[in-house]
């Protein structure tokens, strides 16, 4: 990948009958005077009513455009819908805008990807085949041939949250953490930590599985048989990271300054805090990628669409995000 001092950033449009639509021009109403956030969106031009657009050919146009008119890279495809009323043709489009953005990334074309929320079960009656954005991000890095290790974080309230698993029925948890997949999330973190988030000697915690760390046993061994030997194995790399803590005190742990990021055993453990720090202004980023990745911390709020009622502060906090990571892998990479 190519890099120059400064590119903009690529927006899907996400599901259109979704708050996408308004976010973005709420989103650009809020950030056209600050160059270093510009950012084109890939969709229709008619998704967008109320403002200006310019329809652009290629990224570098949205630079020059980006303070008068919001920048559009138009896609064909897309049906006319009604916000709140999704429409299961628009699928294929949505698709081909993500795939569009990650490869403007790919080529040195975008600074990052920052996607508007999705409709997964729209899209798996078309047969998309991924759990979500995260995956298919991956395997669209993967098969244009660059290594991804993806690993979530969320981040919000002056937590960062990464997630040793994801979608998955707590009863499953236990049987894989013992898979590799602690280490691998930590190494992830560990250098997102540096590369992304510029902090030269990254600390983290490992939250514990069971209530109050497993209490030397007591109360389930996930922890002395598989966490805390993970972090050995981690502290002979070098990571600085802790042994599992206890989930009802770490996040606060982090908060008082003690550590730079948490890597959560499950996903509501992770999401709980950031959530409720800060509901609407949380980012969704994917760790491990060559590419810069963020996203919402949100669905795509069919309701609110409908009712006009559609707050961009997630999309605004994912577009500063991204481009953070932007500037500092360039930073790390001069």
């Amino acid at each position: 990948m190519t890099q120059t001092s400064h590119l903009p950033l690529a927006l899907t449009m996400g599901e259109p009958a979704g708050c996408g639509p308004a976010i973005t021009a709420a989103a650009w109403t809020a950030l056209r005077g600050e160059a270093d956030l510009a950012f084109y969106l890939i969709g229709a031009p008619e998704l967008i009513s109320g403002m200006p657009v310019q329809v652009i050919q290629s990224p570098g146009e949205a630079l020059k455009v980006f303070a008068d008119a919001l920048p559009v890279m138009a896609l064909g495809g897309v049906p006319a819908v009604e916000p709140g009323r999704p429409d299961a043709d628009a699928a294929p489009a949505i698709i081909r805008a993500i795939e569009m953005a990650v490869a403007d990334a790919l080529a040195g074309h975008a600074s990052g990807v920052v996607t508007n929320p999705i409709n997964k079960a729209l899209l798996y009656n078309r047969g998309f085949r991924f759990p979500g954005h995260t995956e298919f991000v991956a395997h669209l890095c993967e098969a244009a041939g660059h290594a991804a290790s993806p690993v979530m974080m969320l981040t919000g309230g002056g937590l960062r949250v990464a997630l040793a698993t994801i979608h998955m029925p707590l009863a499953e948890v236990s049987g894989v953490l013992g898979d590799g997949r602690l280490e691998r999330t930590a190494r992830v973190v560990h250098a997102a930590l540096v590369r992304d988030f510029g902090i030269a000697a990254p600390r983290i915690a490992f939250s514990g599985l069971n209530p109050h760390a497993g209490e030397g046993g007591a109360i389930g061994r996930e922890e002395l048989d598989i966490i805390n030997p993970a972090a050995d194995r981690l502290r002979t790399e070098g990571i600085a990271i802790s042994d599992a803590r206890p989930g009802d005190t770490v996040f606060a742990e982090a908060l008082s300054g003690a550590y730079d990021a948490v890597i959560a055993m499950t996903h509501d453990q992770g999401l709980i805090p950031v959530k409720t720090l800060d509901l609407w202004g949380g980012v969704n980023s994917t760790l491990g990628l060559p590419i810069v990745r963020t996203s919402p911390d949100h669905g795509t709020a069919y309701d609110a669409a409908a009712n006009g009622t559609c707050r961009a502060d997630s999309l605004i906090a994912a577009i500063r995000l991204a481009a953070t990571f932007a500037l500092n892998r360039r930073k790390a990479s001069a």
